[in-house]
């Protein structure tokens, strides 16, 4: 209740408690300035969706087509979710979406998430972990369909258990006949490697300076959605955490699948696509029209992950952890 303290409220370091509208920034009064008279923003409230960054992602891909039907994808840095909304509506009924950030976020609906920082191996394992059943995390099909059908995608899709049964037992045989000895060791590996897309639209995590108190559950103030405005340092971790998406990628990615990664112009970005040209047949650079031309941004676009490509390939022998 409003003038009440709460039970277990806890005063701010020092004492102090001094209102919001007390420390508002002219550089958070600007940001509200141009939400209002943004399109994208108005557009995105009209459209339910989280953010107006999900347009960047709907533009890359009337572009390059890279949803289908059930894939599966991961987002990097999915926090607050738009991109996941996206992903979810073009890979739907089936479709599994990961999503992974440093902060804590309602996930859209549709949505498995894994609170933890990207650039900590542990949480790439964890998330690795989470992706080996490809079930996991996918929405369960109808196995009857129900007596109102109306002959939408959704019911059309039941098939009954028997046929389930036949399918699985067929998809195993064929595997079994198809596969030469000599290759199954790169068939296990390809076997693990399940995702269809990872999307990274991480931005480098920067310290804590003001603000202590205000906002330290609901929006941290680490977080892998900040940037300084210092063109070299934000340039710098952006590439750093390219190169982590990069890493996951090689090790997660199956044949023919994409990556989708923001990144903030400077000089190691030549250096990160010629990376992205051995791992995938077609690297494009984007910077969609929702994407504010003042920013620095812009997306690289890899397609049709090749065959037979390792990690020391990619990143080198000297780069290799």
């Amino acid at each position: 209740m409003i003038g009440k303290l709460e039970r277990n409220w806890i005063p701010p370091p020092h004492g102090l408690y001094i209102s919001d509208s007390r420390w508002s920034s002219s550089s958070s009064k600007r940001w509200k300035q141009r939400q209002t008279s943004d399109s994208f923003a108005r557009e995105a409230k009209v459209q339910g969706l989280k953010s107006r960054a999900a347009f960047k992602l709907i533009e890359i891909d009337a572009k390059y087509k890279i949803f289908k039907k059930g894939q599966t994808v991961v987002d990097l840095g999915y926090a607050p979710g738009s991109w996941s909304q996206v992903a979810v509506e073009r890979t739907k009924p089936r479709g599994r979406i990961v999503g992974i950030d440093i902060i804590p976020a309602q996930p859209p609906k549709g949505v498995s998430t894994i609170q933890g920082n990207f650039l900590s191996v542990e949480v790439q394992e964890q998330v690795k972990r989470f992706l080996s059943d490809p079930d996991r995390g996918r929405p369960k099909q109808e196995l009857f369909a129900s007596s109102d059908t109306d002959g939408s995608p959704e019911t059309e899709g039941a098939i009954s258990y028997i046929e389930q049964e036949q399918h699985d037992i067929d998809d195993v045989q064929g595997n079994t006949e198809r596969t030469p000895p000599n290759e199954k060791g790169q068939k296990l590996e390809d076997d693990r490697r399940i995702v269809d897309i990872v999307l990274s639209d991480m931005s480098e995590p920067w310290e804590q300076t003001t603000g202590f108190w205000k906002k330290s559950l609901s929006n941290p103030h680490i977080r892998m959605m900040n940037t300084t405005g210092i063109n070299f340092k934000d340039h710098a971790g952006s590439m750093d955490l390219c190169n982590a998406a990069l890493r996951f990628s090689v090790d997660t990615v199956r044949n023919g699948g994409h990556f989708v990664c923001k990144f903030y112009q400077g000089s190691e970005e030549k250096h990160f696509e010629q990376k992205l040209k051995k791992l995938f047949a077609a690297v494009y650079r984007e910077k969609p029209d929702s994407s504010r031309k003042e920013s620095k941004e812009a997306y690289f676009v890899a397609l049709r992950r090749k065959k037979d490509v390792a990690m020391e390939d990619v990143f080198g022998t000297d780069n290799i952890t």
